[in-house]
């Protein structure tokens, strides 16, 4: 599984704090494990993590190479605010099978079961990348880069996002592109035949279509323009196909 890092967040202002900054609405917490993003003000990615709650502590799991820009930025926010930033030694445990006591829920899809936070790390040896293929869930540092927007990359449909919460870093890009445009490019899951790395353009009729990231079997995430998508695409010696009503 991917390395983690667990940051915590502590301090009389740590909720409303990053309530200001992030994607989705902290009180969640309350409920269980959230998950959410800290963009640019220009609307880009720049991090997704979860965020859970330990007492009055928030703590944030984040991917271990984002773990220090994601400090760093959070710290250049924090300004005059009683929020006190910190690494902690606490590891993942993930799995898909019956949770253990003290787990919290995937929030993104049911299929990716629970994680649990402690002292031992790993996971139960799930096929990760097949469930995140079969429901087009995107990872870190694969599908989610700096280029990324995040209603491109699924988040309404995955729990990251939430329109009533009020604002955040990023959000009124957020914002126009759900109420006032139609999305004309996005990850989506392809059939695919044949082989092709990670991150290999994919092509048709001579225009160049998307980007091709993760393949499990004969299927795939892509990065699509929807307006030049359709059958008989290629990437590098992989046929893939793609259907707007699948």
């Amino acid at each position: 599984m991917t390395t983690r890092r667990i940051l915590r967040l502590t301090g009389s202002d740590a909720r409303d704090f990053l309530q200001g900054l992030i994607t989705n609405d902290v009180a969640k917490v309350d409920q269980g494990l959230v998950y959410a993003a800290l963009l640019t003000p220009q609307g880009k990615y720049l991090a997704d993590f979860f965020v859970f709650a330990e007492g009055d502590d928030l703590l944030i799991d984040v991917d271990e190479s984002l773990a220090a820009s994601l400090a760093k930025r959070l710290s250049m926010y924090r300004l005059r605010a009683d929020v006190q930033i910190s690494d902690t030694d606490l590891q993942v445990k993930r799995g898909t099978g019956p949770a253990p006591e003290g787990a919290l829920m995937d929030p993104r899809h049911d299929a990716l079961g629970w994680r649990l936070y402690g002292t031992e790390g790993g996971d139960d040896g799930s096929n990760w990348d097949a469930i995140r293929v079969a429901h087009c869930i995107p990872q870190t540092g694969i599908e989610l880069g700096p280029d990324s927007y995040i209603l491109e990359a699924g988040f309404e449909r995955l729990n990251g996002v939430d329109f009533r919460k009020g604002c955040y870093v990023g959000q009124e890009v957020t914002a126009r592109m759900k109420h006032k445009t139609e999305l004309r490019k996005g990850l989506v899951t392809v059939a695919v035949s044949g082989s092709a790395p990670s991150g290999s353009e994919i092509r048709r009729a001579e225009k160049p279509v998307g980007t091709l990231f993760t393949t499990e079997g004969a299927h795939g995430i892509a990065y699509l323009r929807y307006d030049r998508a359709g059958d008989d695409m290629q990437a590098g010696e992989a046929t893939v196909r793609w259907s707007k009503d699948s």
